[in-house]
């Protein structure tokens, strides 16, 4: 089975900062010193957008974690399993791999990853988003932190706002 037609993807479903941290703070950990290459989304051909439902890929050579949110506080973080240049294969959709798609991505190809951070968001009692997590990463004159934008992937390109607990993983 796959997921949106993406070929050898199994997302390993998560919840908590816990159960993350637990299974990949290593290895998110080991990307720090890295200088990214690529960063690729799904495109939506039809529509021309990102198609946000699908994981998101950065790729540091020796390293590509695959991040993807789902539901209210789902996160699956994979590694080394997607190839990008393998056709997405979806009997609804209409999807390719793109790299750097948005404006906000072009400049990111090159910068060396200098920390990781996991971000609890702390809502209120009646915040579906309360207690999910997001990961974020400094690229010391940039950020990117991929977060669940409720059932989807979302991006932010500067530091966490004051809602998210902050939680830097070390090499």
């Amino acid at each position: 089975m796959t997921r949106f037609g993406i070929q050898d993807y199994q997302p390993q479903w998560l919840n908590g900062r816990s159960d993350i941290t637990a299974t990949h703070a290593r290895r998110l950990g080991g990307l720090v010193g890295l200088a990214l290459q690529h960063a690729w989304l799904v495109w939506d051909l039809d529509h021309d957008e990102w198609f946000t439902d699908a994981p998101v890929l950065l790729d540091f050579g020796a390293e590509q974690v695959e991040i993807d949110h789902q539901k209210f506080d789902d996160l699956s973080v994979t590694w080394n399993t997607i190839n990008p240049s393998r056709a997405i294969e979806d009997p609804y959709f209409h999807l390719a791999w793109r790299p750097e798609p948005l404006p906000d991505l072009v400049d990111l190809p090159g910068r060396t990853l200098r920390h990781v951070e996991l971000l609890e968001w702390i809502g209120g009692e009646t915040d579906l988003a309360n207690g999910s997590v997001a990961v974020g990463f400094d690229f010391a004159t940039a950020w990117l932190t991929v977060f669940n934008a409720l059932d989807e992937n979302g991006f932010e390109h500067q530091p966490p706002e004051p809602g998210y607990r902050r939680y830097r993983i070390d090499p």
